[in-house]
């Protein structure tokens, strides 16, 4: 007899669950290969880029869950594939990463639309936890 309250004797089979798809935009090679690999070993799909441009395309022709877009130094434009992302998908989620740190760039990726702004250097966790904060799991996941 098998109570409420005693451990399953069986488990049931769980399906499998589709991954989530992460567009990663960083003009540094080395951090977009390490964000990459962070997200991929926690079953995320990521998908990289090291221009705005090729973010830009990519967004025209695939579809994300999440746009993670670096904001680099002073003159990467990252604030056109903010409203990119934005205007193709208002409910996707949009996290912008920086290495050059001042209110202004936070208050232009707030007002463009950004759900969140991240400073570096962070750690792997704090990228995880943002990304799980922003796409929480599919019913059944």
């Amino acid at each position: 007899m098998i109570r409420a309250f005693d451990p399953v004797p069986f488990a049931l089979p769980v399906a499998p669950n589709p991954a989530r798809s992460v567009l990663l935009v960083d003009e540094s090679p080395k951090d977009l290969r390490a964000n990459a690999d962070i997200l991929n070993r926690q079953g995320y799909e990521v998908q990289t880029c090291e221009s705005v441009s090729t973010g830009e395309y990519r967004l025209n022709g695939e579809s994300f869950d999440l746009v993670i877009v670096s904001q680099g130094n002073r003159g990467f434009e990252w604030r056109s594939l903010v409203e990119r992302a934005i205007r193709v998908d208002r409910r996707r989620p949009v996290l912008v990463v920086t290495d050059c740190v001042d209110m202004r760039s936070y208050l232009d990726a707030m007002w463009l639309g950004a759900t969140d702004y991240l400073e570096k250097p962070r750690s792997p966790e704090q990228l995880l936890k943002t990304v799980r904060m922003l796409l929480p799991p599919v019913a059944g996941e």
